[in-house]
């Protein structure tokens, strides 16, 4: 009588389904440190390889240029930057404090992650047809929750009446200005402090109340 034999188990360990996307973000890390040092024209694929520590194939499969791979690097910083901003927003329980913690928490990262700066730089000096920067795509994409907060604080009163476009552009802006001017300038106060100073323009204004208003 014939015995069925029993199907052989797999040796050695299983596959680690989590290791393309872990590997891809190595890459990546390693690809925004040697562009923002070198830039995009003067980096070398073979140099982000060895910093990840794989070879040079295996950056090409994940990323199939080097066009694609410095492209990925920006909306990596982006994604992460958001992730910094939502998480530091999520903390606070009122709608001005979740203003300030996003505020406090951009500024921070940039403070802390400067090649991210550097690519955007390199970003517009060498990909200067794109039409919508990475940096901007990221910012429309990630907008609708605050202006839907700002929706909130005019219904409750504590914000005046205007389009929350209006607010949310003026803010970006002045946030993007003081990233640059921050980075190239050299920032004389911590985050914190810069966060305090801008949220004081921002919330009260320049104008003594009886004022307000006269500059109309």
């Amino acid at each position: 009588m014939r015995v069925a034999s029993k199907s052989k188990r797999p040796v050695g360990r299983p596959p680690d389904a989590e290791l393309p996307e872990r590997r891809r973000a190595e890459i990546l890390d390693a690809a925004t440190a040697v562009f923002s040092k070198h830039g995009f024209a003067a980096a070398d694929v073979q140099e982000i390889a060895d910093k990840t520590g794989v070879g040079k194939g295996t950056v090409y499969r994940y990323f199939p240029s080097k066009e694609d791979l410095f492209l990925a690097a920006v909306d990596h910083g982006m994604r992460n930057l958001k992730t910094a901003v939502d998480a530091a927003a999520a903390t606070a329980k009122q709608p001005l404090e979740r203003i300030a913690e996003g505020v406090r928490a951009y500024l921070t990262f940039f403070d802390e992650h400067p090649e991210i700066v550097e690519l955007l730089v390199h970003e517009r000096a060498h990909f200067r047809d794109r039409k919508t920067p990475t940096y901007f795509v990221h910012r429309e994409a990630n907008m609708g929750p605050w202006q839907n907060l700002f929706r909130e604080l005019i219904r409750a009163g504590t914000v005046r009446e205007l389009p929350v476009e209006q607010i949310t552009e003026v803010i970006s802006d002045l946030l993007y200005g003081t990233m640059f001017t921050n980075y190239f300038a050299g920032r004389k106060k911590s985050p914190a402090r810069q966060c305090e100073d801008v949220l004081d323009i921002l919330f009260r204004g320049l104008l003594v109340e009886t004022k307000r208003g006269s500059h109309e």
